[in-house]
């Protein structure tokens, strides 16, 4: 019997961790996890523990010297010569680095989050599920020979991998994080079967630099990635214009098989790595879009990852309850329950919300609205342009 919607998750995930000083906390997780108990959301039927990713599966997308790499890393070994010889470094595998540290067990930490993307995948292809929510997912950064910005196994890009392997399937990747999703990009830029569509900070003033409007594939791939680079400063309504505006014409011109989201939330006003000015508000429209599309497309298939957000208190564990409560078709809450802020408030370093969605004056208007609302429409015209899906 199929279930309507599963989360995948165990407290294994929190294993990927770079250490007590990296921005990318798993903390955040377990703050996420625990938001969603309290608040009356998750029940034992939801829940899926994730399984490793095994070595074959990780190589659909990921070359083998680099997976062999990150498991000696992991281990404490010397670093392997790199496929095109020279000098053994971590640094040729884009490991060692200040983005993407050493940990140890890196491997087995990796491939669980990958196995659990994987796994959500799985369980909505087959049937045995509605929509699935892999909450550690979301590693969109990383490349098929190296790591790059704190993502070592591209769990996104395996997912699609198989999913075109399995069932050539045709798959819309949408992703709403405020950092370009290269990675996904890339390793399927040729690939008519995959729509990759981006919106995100523009990468002028941004890691990882990529995703401008001319970024559109190659080969029969041309037209098939779909980078609407957001000014600094956007805010939730014109976020929310372009998205409505792209999303229903893209998904329902492509005839996708099954989305996935990926979900980031380091657009919010209060994150302190990105430039954007989004709210709440924001996380709890772009999964009513994106489920409404995939019922209306691909019979509700939807897979959602998490992804960026690092400011962990007051943002992400709201953002992706909100997620989950959409997907999982239950009522949007109003209201922190008093038991987590009870619970978490002596540790934050700032006054924890007591609402899901911020306030509509919580944040100082923007200077330059009217500006950036009409430099992103020219963005969204110019970026739609260069598909096949537009006339």
């Amino acid at each position: 019997m199929k279930d309507r919607a599963v989360i995948v998750y165990s407290p294994e995930v929190l294993r990927y961790r770079f250490g007590p000083e990296h921005p990318f906390d798993p903390l955040r997780l377990r703050m996420t996890w625990d938001l969603m108990q309290e608040s009356g959301l998750l029940r034992p039927e939801h829940v899926r523990a994730p399984q490793p990713a095994t070595e074959e599966e990780l190589a659909l997308v990921h070359d083998r010297h680099y997976i062999e790499a990150v498991k000696r890393a992991g281990q404490g070994d010397e670093p392997p010569v790199p496929p095109g010889g020279g000098e053994p470094s971590w640094e040729s595998f884009g490991l060692g680095t200040e983005d993407t540290p050493i940990f140890p067990d890196m491997h087995e930490a990796s491939a669980l989050i990958t196995g659990g993307t994987l796994m959500a995948a799985r369980l909505v292809m087959e049937g045995k599920a509605e929509h699935a929510f892999s909450l550690a997912g979301g590693l969109h950064h990383a490349q098929r020979h190296m790591a790059s910005g704190f993502c070592v196994y591209n769990d996104i890009g395996v997912a699609i991998a198989w999913l075109r392997k399995e069932f050539d399937a045709r798959v819309a990747y949408i992703d709403t994080d405020a950092h370009h999703g290269d990675g996904v990009q890339w390793l399927f830029y040729d690939d008519p079967g995959v729509l990759t569509i981006s919106f995100h900070e523009t990468g002028k003033y941004l890691y990882p630099g990529t995703g401008d409007i001319h970024e559109r594939g190659t080969g029969a791939g041309y037209g098939y990635s779909v980078n609407v680079p957001l000014e600094p400063f956007t805010e939730d309504d014109s976020w929310l214009e372009l998205l409505h505006q792209a999303l229903p014409i893209l998904i329902s011109r492509f005839e996708p098989d099954i989305i996935i989201s990926q979900n980031g939330c380091d657009g919010h006003h209060l994150d302190p790595l990105t430039h954007l000015s989004a709210t709440t508000r924001l996380y709890r429209e772009i999964p009513k879009l994106v489920h409404q599309l995939a019922h209306e497309a691909c019979d509700g298939r939807w897979v959602a990852v998490g992804g960026g957000g690092y400011e962990i208190w007051r943002v992400v564990p709201r953002a992706w309850t909100l997620l989950w409560a959409e997907l999982s078709h239950q009522p949007i809450p109003e209201v922190i329950p008093d038991r987590w802020l009870e619970r978490w408030s002596p540790y934050s370093p700032d006054l924890l919300p007591d609402r899901f969605i911020d306030a509509p004056d919580a944040f100082p208007p923007i200077p330059r609205r009217v500006e950036i609302e009409n430099r992103n429409r020219i963005t969204l015209r110019r970026a739609l342009m260069g598909t096949p899906f537009y006339t």
